[in-house]
């Protein structure tokens, strides 16, 4: 192994040498250039070889590929690169090819090669990288579409590129990311032949020696690549993004009238389609801005085209009567509200309109949950408080069994100051199952604490700790703790807090909460704190180092604590706690005990 390391290095010798001679490196940064690849070497021809030893090395080769460029700049010496640079890419080609041959399955090490290559401009080893990868990871489309790219856009050979589309589609026979990026580049490759074919033209030259296919030139090659995507990958989706990438193209209007024929001969009954053909009334017939186009005018076609939209999605919701139609229009809708305009009439006849249609869809029984949440938006938003009232009901006939859509209704009662909250409290609690409750009775005591007496309050908190499950009634615990000490003092909160610890389960915050009121206290006695650390410690002990720590801080720092006790509450920590946080709580009591924590 050492001779074999030895070689490598005087392998480097030539470059070193060179190096220094032209003045780019010192008589001293090149003996530490070789002390440091004589180190990395000896990691790489290990026995057991592991990969960080390999991106080490190589990182390490491109920082002084990097120093170099930079030292060249700076002293504007350009000369001897085949004998510097070129050595030292081959050097990290080489490293490159041992590490993805050791690694195979590592893909971010083919990319790190790969980026490497397109950095340094090594076109004929990322040729040789492209081949290799792609035959061990061939079934990763996103690699076949990235080595077509690059023979596409920088090799600029669409032969090459076609090639690689082709052999991927055999891997991946239905995969539509790869028809799409096939068809785009049949449509670049056409696009870039018509550019080439009109220069010529202009400069007058002969065009008999280039063979410039009428067929190509108007994309008949993507239209080939369309069909036959067309009859192994269904569904819109699909459809939809040819035909965006054939409408970047201004040749293919023939293509996109294939397209869209077959898109809405195929798929008339899927909402997207009928959303693509509303949306296209926007774009199809619009004025070409002139001088002459007032504000006024601006406004009214604006107008008229978002009617026509409107008039292709009531065709729509009437052929397609599903709630995911009706929630195409909506969001069309909505976001035509949404568009800052300067026009007040423009502004309002969007509000009508999107208000009408959720009245439509509600009439249908198909509107979404989130879509009733999205309405009563608006109608807040626009000072509809009434209507806002109703749809709130209607909601929670709809979904009597959402706490969410219950939640919404009590929001906006509640928002409103209605005298009906009680009574709505009354009948979410009584349609949704006591699972899943706590968010009504959180805003049931929430809006009860600012609205009803201390009775009704409590009365309120009572009930909920029976009402809602185990689990949830702890959350209540903890705000009904807090509310008592907040509107009844210190007495009645100790009283309450004995009388919850009755029953199980707790929370850690539940203690901590009684902890933090007894140290607000002016008479803080180290007795009642000790009560709470005991009764939290019984609940939590074993699985919290915490806890433990700020029980030994307490006797430490209160004026009437016991630093003896301590060394019990230790002892008692390292019984009690389990598995990895004994280590932990060690480790945390020392520097407790050294001033650090």
């Amino acid at each position: 192994m050492a001779e074999r390391i030895e070689q490598r290095l005087e392998d480097r010798i030539p470059e070193l040498e060179q190096l220094e001679r032209v003045g780019l490196f010192t008589h001293k940064e090149i003996r530490a250039v070789l002390r440091k690849a004589s180190a990395l070497e000896y990691k790489i021809q290990r026995r057991a070889l592991r990969k960080e030893d390999f991106i080490n090395y190589i990182q390490y080769e491109v920082n002084l590929l990097e120093l170099i460029k930079k030292r060249r700049a700076r002293i504007g010496y350009s000369f001897k690169k085949d004998e510097i640079e070129h050595s030292i890419l081959h050097r990290v080609h080489s490293l490159f090819n041992r590490a993805t041959g050791k690694w195979k399955d590592d893909v971010q090490l083919w990319l790190s090669h790969v980026a490497f290559c397109k950095q340094w401009n090594a076109k004929h080893q990322l040729s040789k990288v492209f081949s290799t990868m792609l035959a061990i990871h061939s079934n990763k489309p996103a690699l076949w579409i990235m080595a077509a790219k690059w023979e596409m856009e920088t090799r600029l050979s669409s032969e090459s590129a076609r090639h690689l589309f082709l052999r991927a589609l055999r891997f991946h026979p239905e995969c539509p990311k790869l028809y799409q990026e096939y068809f785009r580049m049949e449509l670049m490759h056409a696009e870039k032949q018509r550019k080439e074919k009109k220069e010529f033209e202009q400069a007058k030259m002969d065009l008999g020696e280039f063979n410039y296919s009428e067929e190509i030139l108007n994309g008949e090659m993507a239209r080939i690549v369309y069909r036959d995507a067309s009859q192994k990958i269904k569904g819109v989706e699909f459809q939809l993004a040819v035909l965006s990438i054939a409408k970047l193209f201004d040749f293919t209007q023939d293509l996109q009238k294939e397209i869209l024929e077959n898109l809405q001969a195929r798929y008339a009954d899927d909402p997207l389609t009928w959303d693509y053909m509303a949306r296209r009334e926007l774009e199809l017939g619009s004025l070409q801005p002139t001088e002459s186009s007032t504000k006024q005018k601006k406004v009214s076609e604006m107008a008229q085209r978002e009617e026509r939209c409107c008039a292709v999605f009531d065709e729509a919701v009437g052929a397609v009567p599903t709630e995911n139609m009706w929630k195409c229009y909506i969001t069309f809708c909505l976001e035509r509200y949404n568009r800052k305009t300067n026009s007040e009439e423009l502004k309002q006849k969007r509000l009508e309109r999107t208000l009408s249609v959720f009245s439509k869809a509600h009439e249908s029984s198909l509107l979404s949950e989130a879509l009733y949440k999205q309405w009563l938006q608006l109608l807040l938003d626009s000072s509809l408080s009434e209507k806002a009232v109703e749809v709130a009901e209607a909601a929670t006939r709809h979904f009597s069994q959402s706490v969410e859509t219950w939640q919404m209704r009590l929001q906006v009662l509640i928002q409103l100051k209605r005298d009906d909250v009680t009574q709505c409290f009354e009948e979410a609690i009584k349609h949704v199952k006591s699972k899943g409750t706590l968010p009504l009775w959180t805003l049931w005591v929430q809006w009860s604490e600012g609205t009803n007496s201390k009775e009704d309050t409590e009365a309120l908190y009572q009930r909920s700790l029976h009402a809602t499950t185990p689990a949830e009634s702890v959350t209540m615990k903890e705000m009904y703790l807090d509310w008592t000490y907040r509107s009844s003092g210190y007495k009645k909160v100790k009283r309450l807090f004995t009388s919850l610890c009755e029953n199980r389960p707790f929370s850690l915050d539940f203690f901590r909460k009684m902890i933090q009121i007894e140290k607000e206290q002016e008479s803080c006695k180290i007795l009642h704190l000790r009560e709470y650390y005991e009764r939290a410690l019984r609940e939590f002990g074993s699985t919290n180092t915490d806890l433990w720590l700020d029980y030994i801080k307490e006797e430490l720092s209160h004026p009437q604590g016991k630093p003896e006790n301590c060394g019990s509450i230790h002892w008692r920590a390292m019984k009690m706690l389990q598995g990895d946080l004994v280590e932990d709580f060690v480790s945390k009591y020392t520097l407790l005990q050294t001033g650090h924590l």
